[in-house]
């Protein structure tokens, strides 16, 4: 398999990247990286040592690239088709900030104070911080989505009424958000609420869900 991804489905930026190559309709391989499963060559292949990584075994060595934008960037550009970057600068500039959005602030708020307290810890056999969560869930993460239902308004997609990297980075952390069992209030943001159960909808995301939700559950349940 000429396009492997190296990490765990269950991170994000690993899910993020899985998402852009099933919307293009390229075949990969998923190469597990867990904190107890790490292979001798991987700070060859991710310098930073964190997951997503990726190899282009069609290239020349070095073909290994890290960081989930980077090697979405990448995919774009070595196959076009269909877009999931706008033509149009500003629209282009526009999604590459809600994807930023997404990994960022709104990443930093689920995977640590939601996701790594109710899953992530079960993993390593650690007690879930309910008042982390409580934080996470009263006083963090409200003010992210305020902004995202004001900017999705009544539109489909966040960036020119098309899908795109900005609604696959937002998608992605809602997935989260999703295993560590909630949801989006549709009472304070219906409109954040029919975009994020749209997109989990979409077959590349659902499938990945699909996959994924098995491990979850048992963990929650333990």
């Amino acid at each position: 398999m000429a396009l492997i991804v190296y990490g765990a489905t269950l991170s994000p930026f690993v899910r993020k990247v899985c998402v852009v190559l099933a919307e293009k309709g390229l075949k990969y391989s998923v190469e597990l990286i867990t904190p107890t499963k790490v292979p001798v060559n991987f700070p060859q292949i991710s310098p930073l040592k964190k997951i997503p990584a990726f190899r282009d075994t069609s290239l020349p060595e070095p073909n290994a690239l890290a960081d989930s934008s980077v090697i979405c960037d990448y995919l774009e550009n070595k196959y076009p088709e269909p877009a999931l970057y706008p033509k149009d600068p500003y629209l282009r500039a526009r999604a590459l900030w809600f994807e930023e959005y997404a990994d960022s602030a709104v990443g930093v708020c689920i995977t640590r104070g939601l996701f790594f307290e109710r899953v992530g810890k079960k993993l390593i056999g650690l007690k879930t911080d309910e008042e982390v969560c409580r934080k996470t869930l009263e006083e963090k993460l409200p003010p992210l989505w305020d902004y995202l239902d004001k900017e999705i308004g009544d539109n489909k997609y966040l960036v020119g009424n098309a899908f795109s990297i900005a609604d696959i980075s937002v998608a992605t952390m809602l997935v989260n958000y999703d295993h560590a069992g909630e949801d989006v209030n549709p009472a304070r943001w219906p409109r954040l609420c029919n975009y994020a159960e749209r997109l989990l909808q979409r077959p590349a995301i659902k499938l990945l869900i699909e996959e994924e939700a098995p491990l979850v559950k048992q963990l929650l349940a333990a």
